[in-house]
């Protein structure tokens, strides 16, 4: 059979072989020639009815520079971004993300139709999520929902995002949990053989416990005193600058070097038992491996570094979480506010130099 041949210009027809049947014929925004079967249609009127309403999106494309938005249901949205997010994110940051789509978004917004939600609605279910968790988990919540709403407007599925100006409920300053450098040297003098080094590497470093993990012996350069975190929180590559403590757990570790990584055969979830453990038999309360991190930045902000020196040292991007550890301890505040005696050279006197006299 021969093949159907398209038309070649706009407008309404009817095909031989399918009498009662209207077809249109039309050039989309890119230049395309676009035809379809108007189902439902009986008459010539209605059919270039339905065509002058076609070539008028298509102009209006045009002049305003942005698609008709999509008809499509919220779920089915779904996966195109959590396929755009696997390329870009780590196994960890994707599964956290995947998590809040496939259960959280997706029960509140799953069946709604993409351009037909609105501001009011996300507000709504800000509302609702802060009734259930905590702020900090709604924020997250948000962001995540913000960039997906931010791609659909990117590959021209809604003309606005309707996340935009919807704010989280406000996130208290995170928890910041250190220890004195006498209780830190006790600390991690009462870890097993086995975590003692993997303790030692992430206090001395500030590294997450993850990339502590995740380092092997050719990212480690002892000449120039550094070494090189190949994928990290942010999914980028970072130079970590080792001290005179972390480098002596590296070359104690080399004694027994037998394997890629440096710490081989040791999971996350061994690392946080064994730590917790050794806390409890200290009697340590309310700290946390990562709470290691926090030592590091205290520590360092007690000897005087500042703060975008210590956010480069974490991986920070910025300021705004490094400043969490810009705290100081009470110690540390008062021999500071004792230099104020050091720049006079004697202390301020307020008796009257009259003796009381009146003048």
């Amino acid at each position: 059979m021969p093949r159907r041949k398209t038309p070649d210009r706009d407008g309404v027809y009817q095909r031989k072989d399918r009498p009662g049947q209207f077809w249109a014929s039309w050039t989309d925004q890119n230049g395309k020639r676009r035809q379809r079967r108007l189902r439902g249609v009986f008459t010539l009127t209605q059919a270039k009815e339905l065509l002058a309403a076609a070539q008028l999106r298509v102009e209006r494309i045009k002049v305003l520079g942005f698609a008709e938005p999509t008809k499509e249901r919220f779920e089915k949205i779904e996966a195109r971004f959590l396929l755009h997010q696997r390329a870009r994110l780590t196994k960890a940051g994707y599964e956290r993300e995947r998590g809040v789509v496939e259960t959280h978004l997706h029960d509140y917004f799953g069946q709604m139709q993409l351009a037909l939600i609105r501001r009011g609605d996300i507000a709504n279910f800000v509302t609702k999520r802060a009734a259930e968790v905590s702020p900090a988990t709604v924020a997250k919540e948000l962001v995540t929902l913000k960039h997906l709403f931010r791609l659909c407007v990117e590959w021209e599925l809604l003309v606005l995002n309707p996340a935009t100006g919807v704010k989280a409920p406000k996130v208290a300053p995170g928890r910041v949990r250190w220890l004195q450098p006498e209780e830190l040297r006790a600390l991690l003098q009462a870890c097993p053989d086995w975590l003692r080094p993997i303790a030692g590497l992430a206090a001395a470093t500030g590294m997450r416990r993850s990339e502590v993990l995740g380092v092997r012996w050719f990212d480690v350069d002892r000449r120039n005193g550094c070494l090189t975190l190949r994928q990290t929180k942010n999914n980028e590559s970072r130079i970590v600058f080792l001290n005179q403590s972390a480098l002596h757990v590296i070359d104690s570790l080399r004694k027994g070097k037998s394997s890629e990584k440096l710490f081989p055969k040791v999971t996350p979830e061994q690392v946080s038992m064994g730590f917790l453990r050794t806390c409890r038999e200290l009697g340590i309360e309310d700290f946390r491996w990562h709470d290691l991190r926090h030592c590091f930045a205290s520590l360092l902000r007690q000897s005087g570094a500042d703060l975008q020196d210590v956010a480069e040292l974490l991986g920070h991007k910025d300021l705004r979480m490094t400043k969490r550890y810009s705290h100081l301890s009470p110690a540390h505040l008062s021999a500071a506010a004792r230099r104020f005696d050091a720049v006079l050279g004697e202390p301020l006197s307020l008796a009257d130099p009259s003796g009381g006299r009146g003048a």
